[in-house]
């Protein structure tokens, strides 16, 4: 019983990550853009929140880890949130491809957190990582008394802050998205921008402020992994593949914010899942790896078959639109 808890709050620490991935990136689907730099967004989020707290925590006499933490989480935000205005200029006013501009940007993030964060490391004097435990510290308090319950504690109320914020993000983005008229709207948008922009629909705005806004959530994913999960340290690509399981987790999810929440926290028992089989080989424990892959596969294979159209990805996902083409 104690090895099912623990690998079940451990599937919740891994999920996190990828679930405010996922969510940044429904968001932006949901108008249309196809935003394949997410995982570079997760890199930049992260590290703007770690430098953030790290420059706090060196310059300030007697830091206060409630301060490093509204530091850090704004660094995250504003960084995720540049990273979907770069991609939206150069995809919606610029008109460059957008498989080509997210790829793109996933490589600049990625190698813009490993830069500064071996940047960070040397001006602390470590060797390749550095730390903002003071920070981390009041990222990772769970819920006061509530924790210590035997049992049901540690697994319900023993994580941080951004754990419960992810679900808050959830539920909220699925009300708003199918509950609300500018949720309606966003999604016209996805579906059939030129419809949309004919019924008075300011189609560019709302492109750009979906993806800002997706990307600046995705951030928090990055934050998350620095902070609470890592306990504020850093690794050069520390990240692995969690970004690319966020963007593979909206397909699971079909789009839709709350079933991302449960999604995450299979992909993140599909990941670590190998270290609870004893004597498996290397190349065994690779092939474990892929199983959120594998599932989220036939996920897209069986929703493709059944073809209800509230389970497919928006009609004009990836698609540019220019006005005057109309």
């Amino acid at each position: 019983m104690g090895v099912i808890l623990i690998f079940i709050e451990k599937a919740v620490g891994q999920g996190i990550a990828i679930l405010y991935g996922a969510m940044g990136e429904i968001l932006t689907e949901k108008s249309g853009n196809l935003n394949l730099g997410i995982p570079g967004v997760m890199y930049m989020g992260g590290i703007a929140g770690l430098i953030g707290a790290f420059l706090y925590e060196k310059n300030a006499a007697s830091p206060i880890p409630f301060v490093g933490f509204l530091i850090a989480l704004l660094c995250a935000l504003a960084c995720g949130a540049l990273g979907g205005l770069i991609y939206s200029f150069l995809t919606i006013t610029l008109r460059v491809n957008q498989n080509v501009t997210g790829l793109a940007l996933t490589t600049f993030g990625t190698g813009f957190g490993n830069f500064f964060g071996g940047s960070l490391a040397k001006l602390a004097g470590g060797a390749g990582q550095i730390s903002v435990s003071r920070t981390a510290s009041a990222f990772r308090t769970g819920i006061p008394g509530l924790k210590n319950i035997p049992v049901i504690g540690g697994l319900l109320f023993s994580y941080g802050f951004l754990t419960y914020f992810a679900v808050v993000v959830a539920i909220v983005m699925g009300w708003f998205l199918f509950r609300t008229r500018k949720g309606l709207s966003l999604r016209a948008v996805g579906e059939n921008p030129g419809t949309a922009d004919a019924a008075g629909i300011d189609v560019t705005k709302v492109k750009y402020l979906a993806t800002v806004i997706g990307s600046a959530i995705a951030g928090l994913g990055g934050l998350f992994f620095v902070m609470e999960y890592s306990g504020g340290t850093w690794t050069n690509n520390g990240f692995g593949d969690r970004g690319w399981l966020a963007i593979a987790l909206v397909i699971f999810a079909l789009w839709k914010p709350v079933n991302a929440i449960w999604g995450s926290i299979v992909f993140g028992a599909l990941y670590i899942l190998y270290l609870y089989i004893p004597g498996l080989t290397r190349d065994a424990q690779e092939i474990f790896k892929m199983l959120p892959y594998v599932v989220t596969i036939v996920v897209l294979v069986f929703t493709s078959m059944r073809k209800r159209r509230e389970d497919q990805p928006p009609a004009s996902l990836g698609l540019p639109y220019f006005r005057e083409e109309r």
